[in-house]
């Protein structure tokens, strides 16, 4: 064959761009060999794919062609390493996986919450970790998402008799529709986050329309696999260094309210409280729905709180293992519930003739502690959300934490909170614990022999 019939791909990896000569007749399989000797892998445990996202991927195969998957000359390809080699869809989805199952294993025998963690990499109504490995798709978002993911979300506005200068018809900069992130539309409506699909609208809503964006977790760990120096302790570049990592206030959220169905699965679960005056935690069972007053919004509704098996007094809980788990998840998935979140409460009696209870969670000194940020950040790895615009299929969480103490009139109180993406990555590799003298602070570990921790920075706002 000629010479001018040869082509030229770009393969683009982490770690930079490498070209490959082939030619239209070339099999797959015999293309992932040309990759594997120019980037000097020793196995074939990466994947190609089409897309910078890495969707699409290019199976390896032994009878397809280079031209019948449509690649032509100066396109290019990315590569991403695997744990395995992956020679089919099914290969590469069990692989992101296994990986993300493993990640999301964490330790929290520091805290006073204690409860040994299960791996889990779905949000189904039954909460456990079932994706097969035969599976060649992402999971299914849930159906709140799928439907906003069909809205466009703009806030239409009616014509301003003061402003306007146009007929009924016509429309200018005073009455046109406002997108569902509009910051001062926001402000207004006292709207302190704006939702998740916001979001996702606002980084789809540029001229690439969003063909660039790919929502990855953030990663506290070594990269594995790296051959140019001896594996940590003895050795680590940039390359396989994990990023120094500056906390900031997240612009969007998950979930935008939390509503129960009626008061009496309150009361009744404050019922041990006011028996006892022991602490109690439970799981919120319900639904996600369209929030109505929040743009593109999700609001949690409530019907059922589950007790799990715990030993509590009146400054700690401890939850043990329950042997009904994966039966109380089964029960709710044929409800048509599933987990929506967590509740425990915080509740000290001032005056019982009165029935008012102490005040302690304020602003000047703290609304979660670092063991209930710990704790939330374990169970929101547990159940992440499920979304298509990651790689891996899942991105955050929509696990909500709802914390029953004192109002600032000393009346029993809900508050719902839910930690950030940073927060649930570093609680998830094990990189922050509790202190013991201030609840109020967490502490980043320091690197070891076996682990290493990156550098955490913060601001301290000087108003």
């Amino acid at each position: 064959m000629s010479k001018t019939n040869k082509i030229v791909l770009r393969i683009q990896s982490a770690d930079g761009t490498k070209r490959v000569e082939t030619e239209p007749s070339c099999t797959i399989k015999a293309l992932y060999e040309l990759v594997r000797g120019v980037c000097g892998f020793d196995s074939f445990e990466f994947a190609l794919f089409r897309e910078r996202n890495f969707t699409k991927e290019i199976v390896s195969s032994g009878s397809q062609e280079v031209k019948d998957i449509g690649l032509k000359h100066g396109d290019i390809v990315y590569l991403r390493l695997v744990d395995g080699p992956s020679t089919s869809k099914a290969a590469e989805r069990s692989a992101s996986v296994n990986s993300l199952a493993s990640s999301h294993s964490s330790s929290l025998s520091n805290a006073s919450f204690s409860r040994e963690p299960t791996p889990s990499t779905s949000s189904k109504p039954s909460g456990a970790a079932a994706v097969s490995a035969t599976e060649s798709v992402l999971p299914e978002e849930d159906a709140v998402d799928l439907e906003l993911s069909k809205c466009d979300g703009r806030i239409h506005r009616n014509r301003d008799e003061k402003l306007c200068r146009h007929n009924l018809k016509g429309c200018c900069v005073h009455c046109s529709a406002l997108e569902p992130w509009d910051e001062n539309y926001l402000k207004e409506q006292k709207i302190k986050h704006f939702s998740f699909h916001s979001y996702l609208k606002k980084l789809t809503s540029g001229a690439a329309r969003g063909k660039f964006v790919a929502l990855e977790d953030l990663n506290c760990k070594i990269k594995s696999g790296c051959r140019d120096h001896p594996p940590w302790p003895k050795g680590i570049c940039s390359k396989c260094q994990p990023s120094a990592i500056t906390l900031n206030r997240q612009t969007y959220r998950h979930v935008d309210n939390v509503m129960f169905e009626n008061t009496g699965i309150v009361e009744r679960f404050l019922n041990y409280w006011r028996t006892t005056g022991h602490q109690r935690i439970g799981f919120l069972f319900g639904k996600y729905e369209i929030h109505p007053d929040v743009p593109l919004g999700i609001r949690a509704r409530v019907a059922a709180i589950y007790e799990p098996p715990q030993e509590s007094n009146r400054d700690s809980i401890r939850l043990l293992d329950d042997p009904h788990d994966a039966d109380v998840d089964e029960l709710a998935r044929q409800l048509g519930l599933q987990r929506v979140g967590w509740i425990f409460t915080d509740l000290l009696s001032e005056n019982l003739s009165s029935g008012t209870v102490k005040h302690v969670r304020n602003i000047k000194t703290h609304f979660l502690t670092a063991q209930e940020c710990i704790l939330a950040g374990h169970l929101q790895n547990k159940y992440p959300n499920r979304c298509k615009a990651s790689s891996n299929g899942y991105f955050g969480s929509k696990f909500v934490t709802v914390c029953v103490t004192g109002d600032e009139k000393k009346q029993v109180h809900m508050e719902g909170y839910a930690v950030s993406a940073q927060c649930m990555a570093l609680v998830r590799d094990n990189c922050l614990i509790p202190t013991k003298d201030a609840p109020e602070l967490g502490y980043i570990r320091e690197s070891s022999g076996k682990q290493y921790v990156p550098d955490v920075y913060y601001k301290v706002s000087g108003t």
